[in-house]
């Protein structure tokens, strides 16, 4: 039986964040409904804060360093995705951005994203709407009907906004996890030889 994996990206900035916390519930949901129909689910998560300097570097050299190499082909690699990131400034995060802008421009194509924000106000929900879900289409991935934004309203037990995103995490996972039920699983890509450290790479650019 294929085993599908959904890769969860993560751009929340701190320690704890509440956009990792949603992401792990995102996750989790869509690995339950997947389970349920019989579909055997890896679950990976990328945490974006963790290759920040890797990025910007891969941005000015043109170079991935392993870390981030090895967490932009698992995304290239997934059968789904599912992306949360903090609201800033009415949109999603730079380092968010960064990270898709160093990707293979192809590697998203008909690809299930599920989209996902956390933020300080119910008014700040629209960024999923206006930003984040054309970033997704101009990728050409296929992004299901429902995102999910948390607020401060959202978290804690027992109140009714952790019963109402409770819901919509379940519904869009459930979603996602139709998406993937309906695609075939993605056809693993021979993984290239292990790229030089990046040290190395640099001074190979820097002699030119």
């Amino acid at each position: 039986m294929d085993t599908r994996r959904v890769v969860v990206v993560s751009g929340g900035m701190g320690t704890p964040s509440s956009s990792r916390m949603l992401a792990d519930q995102l996750g989790e949901a869509t690995r339950r409904e997947l389970e349920r129909a019989g579909v055997h689910t890896d679950v990976t998560t990328i945490e974006l804060r963790e290759l920040a300097v890797d990025i910007a570097n891969n941005l000015v050299t043109g170079f991935a360093p392993p870390a981030l190499a090895d967490a932009l082909e698992s995304v290239a690699d997934a059968d789904a995705l599912i992306v949360v990131s903090p609201v800033f400034s009415g949109s999603y995060s730079g380092l968010l951005k960064s990270f898709f802008d160093v990707l293979d421009n192809t590697a998203l194509e008909s690809m299930p994203v599920l989209i996902a924000a956390t933020g300080g106000s119910v008014r700040h929900s629209l960024m999923l709407e206006h930003a984040m879900r054309p970033l997704f289409i101009y990728l050409r991935a296929r992004v299901v009907s429902t995102s999910v934004y948390a607020g401060p309203e959202d978290w804690g037990t027992g109140t009714n906004g952790a019963d109402a995103l409770d819901q919509r995490v379940r519904r869009a996972a459930g979603e996602l996890a139709g998406m993937v039920e309906g695609t075939a699983a993605v056809q693993r890509r021979q993984r290239p030889e292990t790229s030089l450290p990046f040290e190395e790479l640099l001074a190979q650019v820097q002699g030119r």
